[in-house]
């Protein structure tokens, strides 16, 4: 009697087995897609990020190169441009991340540390395991039961 459910267990999984993998293979590709809109959204962030701080910066520039021409032309002293040189660079870097195409570099210098440093990516202690992941939510609960938060 208990090998003929087990042999019906048998047919149905078999019966079910390729709808099981395609809710499978649609559960991964939604959430592939869910972190590559995520990390699309977070690159966007970091450009406009970029572009506001660039317009705070160049707001900076602009207002101490007009303070240090002043005083060159008070004191013909050269020393006064001196400090236009780092603000200058300051800002262009700035102005290539914003507006330039300093991103497209990031991504192709980060491509070529993909396919020709691998070992730069590796994670320290390794990939995390099940295992690990259970045990540190286990010492977690155990802290939790130690020291309650505080209301």
């Amino acid at each position: 009697m208990g090998n003929f459910i087990s042999i019906n267990l048998e047919d149905h999984y078999k019966k079910n087995e390729k709808f099981l993998q395609s809710l499978n293979e649609i559960a991964i590709e939604r959430q592939i897609q869910m972190q590559n809109q995520m990390a699309d959204r977070q690159r966007a962030t970091a450009v406009a990020k970029s572009r506001d701080l660039f317009l705070w910066i160049t707001t900076f520039n602009i207002t101490a190169t007009a303070g240090l021409f002043t005083g060159f032309r008070r004191t013909k002293r050269a020393y006064f441009l001196i400090p236009l040189i780092p603000l200058t660079f300051v800002n262009l870097y700035y102005w290539d991340l914003a507006y330039g195409n300093k991103l497209h570099r990031i991504r192709m210098e980060a491509e070529h540390v993909m396919t020709h440093e691998i070992d730069m990516l590796k994670v320290p202690c390794g990939l995390p395991t099940p295992s690990s992941i259970d045990q540190g939510r286990m010492v977690e609960e155990e802290t939790k039961k130690i020291h309650p938060p505080m209301p």
